[in-house]
């Protein structure tokens, strides 16, 4: 059964104010939601995310960040260089995984990022 329109709109704008505010959005933001709220299996999940990201990601929040002079043009094209290859090389790898294994994967994956983020802060 596919999500309601708006509640996809609501999913893609909040996914929207973090990626802007933080870089964030697909892994951390919209392939949690598909998968724990509406009940999407990961690997849908997933190409779901990157399906939804393909055009529309940030371009008016690097047109804003460009205005301000923050952003390295080089290596952004070199990241998107590799997200290019990645993605790519990731979406082949997910082809080979269980389902199961997958969401361990990324369970740990989010365990990692949430530790880091705990402790590199402490004392600062």
């Amino acid at each position: 059964m596919m999500p309601a329109t708006h509640w996809m709109i609501g999913l893609g704008l909040g996914a929207g104010i973090l990626s802007g505010m933080f870089g964030i959005g697909g892994g951390l933001v919209i392939v949690p939601v598909l998968a724990l709220v509406f009940a999407v299996d990961q690997k849908t999940a997933v190409g779901t995310s990157l399906f939804a990201l393909m055009f529309p990601v940030g371009i008016l929040g690097v047109l804003e960040y460009a205005r301000r002079k923050e952003i390295l043009y080089a290596s952004g094209l070199w990241i998107a260089l590799g997200l290019l290859a990645g993605a790519y090389l990731g979406a082949l790898l997910v082809g080979k995984l269980s389902p199961l294994t997958m969401k361990r994967l990324y369970g740990v994956f989010l365990i990692v990022v949430g530790v880091y983020y705990l402790y590199s802060t402490r004392g600062k």
